[in-house]
């Protein structure tokens, strides 16, 4: 009877009294997984990367991308725009630095006037990965006229031929030199064909600086009719594409004027997006709090730096550095393999292509070690220059605590004269004054002979 109440007693305290089992933590004999999967940006399948080690120090500086204050979230943050026909790619961009009120903006490739689509406007910070964005592939999806008649099975060949590496020069009105040069087309299909209008619409995959309106140009004398590009808009460029988060200059202008009139950030955050998510199809390389500053300083990211890193890294290849919060701080190019990192204790694992995290976010924490202090102090007495090194190399004559004296052999005698400069100074001095009496006494003795002569 007594272990009945026993047992009901336990069933009581273990519940909390209510009857509510959610809140118990069960034990367990395994660990239960983790499920990162809907995590956000670049914290998405954190389970899945390889552990380098779990051990660090966290650091309460910096926060999560989506949780920065809206100032900082402006300054770290970049729009999906939709850009709209008539004004250039140029003057949407001063709009919204004029809109947003913010000191920076850039974009991701050049759109002509007439051309709508997808436009990736970067903010202040966000401005360091306009170089990459602009490098990467673009979509389109285009409108051609034909100038004659022409069968859909022959212009569908045409559009698939003009695939892989081709020869184009820029447009008569184009803002690059016109040269003949060459550029990528990953895949080309025909999605419309009106015979009637001679209208055709086609998709186009390609790499960043291929001329569209060019393309078009040689579609139309490939089927042998003519033709020129109608109309045209981008459908992805780079990381984004016009399914994710695209918005208008109107909400753009909207957002700002709610949050000025209501202090509601929710719109405003909704308009514009943080960086990182330009670099989610980058591998990543997750760095310890501690070493999160010097990174930002330009150091190259060691071996004792390095948490957790992804799968398939190759030397050379670009990388993303993130902390464990999720934020990203620099581009990196990677200076070993996967594998490699996996089994070595030292070695820098990634160099430092362009820093994106302000400088001092976390806090230094380099030059901390017992040496380092030595030498702060010796620099603060002024008996030690700040770029000097330290521990000063060893002196090959110098004789360690605690080792037996040993008498050094005698050096012969140097001539005193040779090892004073002094008295090297005075010698040629001397011998100085001995040539120039010499030369008098020639020219005085010269003298007199001709004055003997003249007088003869």
């Amino acid at each position: 009877m007594s272990e009945k109440k026993k047992s009901k007693k336990s069933k009581k305290s273990v519940e909390g009294g209510n009857g509510d089992e959610t809140l118990v933590i069960a034990p367990s004999s395994v660990t239960p997984k983790l499920d990162t999967s809907n995590w956000p940006l670049l914290l998405k399948d954190y389970d899945k990367l390889n552990v380098r080690t779990a051990h660090y120090t966290p650091i309460p500086s910096g926060c999560s991308p989506l949780k920065r204050p809206l100032a900082e979230y402006l300054r770290y943050g970049c729009i999906n725009l939709d850009k709209p026909a008539n004004p250039s790619s140029h003057e949407v961009v001063a709009w919204i630095k004029r809109i947003l009120r913010v000191e920076k903006t850039g974009h991701s490739g050049t759109l002509d006037p007439k051309v709508t689509g997808c436009l990736i406007v970067c903010v202040d910070r966000a401005t360091r990965l306009v170089k990459s964005q602009q490098s990467a592939g673009k979509e389109y999806v285009a409108v051609l006229r034909l100038h004659g008649p022409c069968e859909k099975a022959k212009l569908a060949r045409a559009v698939e031929t003009l695939t892989g590496a081709l020869f184009q020069r820029p447009p008569l009105i184009s803002a690059v030199k016109r040269q003949l040069r060459i550029r990528t087309v990953y895949d080309s299909k025909l999605l419309e064909y009106d015979a009637d209008r001679h209208l055709a619409v086609f998709h186009v995959k390609c790499e960043a600086g291929t001329y569209i309106r060019t393309l078009c140009v040689h579609l139309g004398l490939l089927v042998g009719v003519g033709g020129h590009m109608q109309e045209l808009r981008r459908v992805r460029s780079g990381a984004m594409d016009e399914n994710k988060r695209l918005v208008t200059m109107h909400d753009v202008l909207d957002a700002q004027h709610h949050f000025d009139a209501t202090r509601d950030e929710s719109y405003l955050r909704r308009v514009v997006m943080p960086l990182e998510v330009l670099l989610i199809n980058f591998k990543r390389l997750v760095v310890k709090d501690s070493a999160v500053n010097a990174v930002c300083y330009g150091a190259k990211l060691m071996i004792p730096g390095l948490l957790r890193y992804a799968d398939d890294i190759d030397v050379n290849e670009e990388v993303v550095l993130m902390t464990t919060k999720g934020e990203a701080v620099a581009i990196g190019i990677a200076m070993m393999t996967t594998s490699v990192m996996a089994d070595c204790d030292h070695g820098a694992v990634a160099k430092i292509k362009r820093v994106i995290m302000e400088r001092d976010v976390y806090p230094r924490k380099w030059g901390l070690g017992p040496q380092a202090q030595k030498k702060k102090a010796l620099v603060a007495e002024g008996k030690v220059h700040k770029n000097a090194e330290y521990p000063t190399p060893l002196d090959p004559n110098a004789v360690l605590p605690g080792a037996p004296k040993v008498e050094a052999p005698p050096t012969p005698a140097a001539d005193d004269e040779e090892a004073s400069p002094e008295k090297k100074k005075k010698k040629k001095d001397k011998k100085d004054k001995k040539d120039s009496e010499k030369k008098k006494k020639k020219k005085k003795k010269e003298k007199d002979s001709s004055d003997d002569e003249m007088s003869e």
